[in-house]
């Protein structure tokens, strides 16, 4: 295949990213339309991106860049059902889990629509057993506990939508997430449960993920030895899966295995039977609402046109800022506590995505594809690393997102949080010249000396590209929408760079030499056998480890 870099507009945008160097964004606002220009809104969400260094020239050569790279085809084609996961033969179809205008969506022939329905409603059923308090322990109390063991897509995606649902939260239910293999993640969750009013969901389409099968095992032993036996394992544990067999081996009935499919990648399978957490949780009724905010964006992206399409246009400001401004990180900072996970969820979804180097025919990449993601919530982050990049030698891009009002209003907190979410990103755009400096400090009535010495550490090059994106309040159709809006996002930035968003073959060699490794780690207290047979470093340090462990007493 042509690399995209090869074509007329790629060429363009390079020269015009030249043209503009000298260019400041702060100077592009004598347009006094440039503000209503550059921002777009969907599904109740809105994007500002006039902080960026784009002009009206810029965005039609990015516009055409997107012609060139077809990605109204690309949409097509994934909705189709069209095996756009090119390396492991799948369709890529998370928006059929969402879709609530009766579509139909076929994988090879067959219409999986109806499948999808009917899993949804097994779902709902569960849950509002759950809320209505049937679910009993086998004390004969109500479940009111739950442990989602998973990991990756199976944990972070239902970990981050229940917190950022804080306020939707049922009354008396809690949940908790298990997802490191270090015994200490899940020893310390069960400290606080009560076995006979918890709830495991075992969340592994393979059932067989080392990690979460690891620690399913230890989550099921001590369940057996605090009380429960073989017979209630079935009350206390479910599974999200699609290996019958391995589920009936654990113990859990047929009736509390919840399915999904291959055409389902695990970062985008929060919206399957993935998200029973988020539907315990918050309720089935609002579970809907959350895939309904995102049903909502699905279609405004199938259907406007790429230059009013708001997660087409998010796409191509990202690449306009990676490629051609030289920004190689991009920071996500949700002004919402309840947002707090929000950054690592897209982290995977984003840099599991697209941290490729390989295009789809094979050949490598000739540029920068997906950006070194990073986040906290603000204002925390503004006290950590905003410093680096006000003033830093790397230009960093960054979403800055905030509701407008707050789902838990607190005297005039909130206030506060969007004054600091409005002032960051100008900050980041004006800067602070030296002149200006020398001025400030004059008024202070700085020595000359002084002056001199201290301006050039007060000075901010500004310049600095953001997006702002608001939305009226944090709820769960708002947080769907805003999370279907980064897919397809991520989505279009691949189809332009020619790689195929929806593998993850960098997280497999790591998981292989893992398994080739574990038999060599001695037992504490064990025999120490020398091992030499892989690199040097890795061999002295497994001999190191079992040295220590062999030297080490037990309790």
């Amino acid at each position: 295949m042509v690399s995209i870099i090869e074509s007329g507009p790629w060429r363009d945008l390079a020269a015009r990213a030249e043209e503009l160097k000298t260019v400041r964004t702060a100077s592009l606002f004598a347009d006094e339309g440039r503000a209503s220009a550059f921002s777009i809104e969907a599904a109740g969400v809105f994007l500002d991106y006039s902080k960026n260094k784009i002009d009206p020239e810029t965005m039609e050569l990015l516009l055409g860049l997107a012609d060139k790279a077809d990605i109204c085809g690309a949409i097509k084609r994934m909705i189709s059902g069209d095996k756009i996961n090119v390396t492991e033969n799948r369709s890529v179809l998370h928006i059929a889990l969402r879709d609530y205008a009766a579509r139909t969506y076929h994988v090879d022939g067959e219409d999986v629509s109806q499948a999808v329905r009917l899993e949804r409603e097994r779902m709902a059923a569960f849950a509002k057993r759950f809320e209505a308090d049937s679910l009993l322990g086998y004390g004969g109390a109500p479940i009111d506990t739950i442990v989602n063991i998973g990991i990756g897509g199976s944990d972070l995606g239902p970990l981050m939508a229940v917190e950022a649902l804080r306020p939707y939260w049922l009354p008396g239910k809690r949940s908790r997430f298990v997802s490191n293999v270090d015994g200490q993640h899940l020893s310390d969750i069960l400290a606080e449960c009560d076995p006979a009013r918890t709830l495991f969901i075992i969340a592994s389409k393979t059932f067989t993920t080392q990690e979460t099968m690891t620690n399913a095992a230890s989550a099921r032993a001590w369940f057996l030895e605090n009380g429960g036996d073989e017979e209630t394992v079935a009350q206390h544990f479910i599974a999200l899966s699609t290996n019958e067999i391995a589920v009936a081996d654990f113990g859990i009935a047929p009736e509390n295995m919840f399915v999904f499919w291959d055409w389902v990648g695990g970062r985008y399978s929060m919206w399957s039977a993935i998200g029973m957490a988020i539907a315990l949780q918050v309720g089935a009724d609002n579970f809907e609402r959350l895939l309904r905010g995102a049903h909502a964006m699905d279609e405004h992206f199938r259907e406007a046109p790429i230059r009013e399409n708001l997660p087409v246009i998010l796409a191509l400001v990202g690449i306009w800022n990676r490629n051609f401004i030289g920004a190689a990180a991009h920071a996500i900072l949700p002004y919402d506590q309840h947002l707090h996970r929000l950054p690592a969820y897209l982290q995977q979804a984003d840099m599991e995505s697209n941290g490729k180097s390989v295009l789809l025919d094979g050949s490598r990449t000739q540029t920068g594809t997906g950006p070194i993601l990073f986040g906290e919530p603000g204002t925390n982050g503004q006290h950590a690393f905003y410093q680096l990049m006000h003033q830093g030698t790397d230009t960093i891009s960054a979403d800055f997102i905030a509701p407008a009002l707050s789902a838990t209003p607190l005297a005039d907190h909130h206030e506060k949080l969007l004054a600091n979410f409005l002032a960051q990103t100008e900050a980041l755009m004006i800067g602070r010249d030296f002149k200006a400096v020398c001025k400030e400090l004059e008024a202070l009535e700085y020595p000359a000396d002084q002056i001199e010495q201290i301006a050039p550490h007060r000075v901010f090059d500004g310049d600095r590209p953001t997006n702002s994106i608001l939305i009226e309040r944090l709820t769960p159709e708002t947080l769907g929408a805003l999370i279907a809006m980064y897919e397809h996002k991520i989505f279009c930035q691949g189809v332009i760079w020619g790689i195929n968003s929806f593998d993850q073959w960098g997280v497999e060699l790591g998981k292989t030499l893992a398994k080739r490794i574990l038999p060599k780690i001695a037992n504490i207290g064990g025999e120490v056998l020398p091992i030499s047979d892989h690199d040097g470093s890795t061999a002295r340090l497994i001999n190191r480890v079992n040295t220590i462990r062999s030297q080490a007493e037990t309790d």
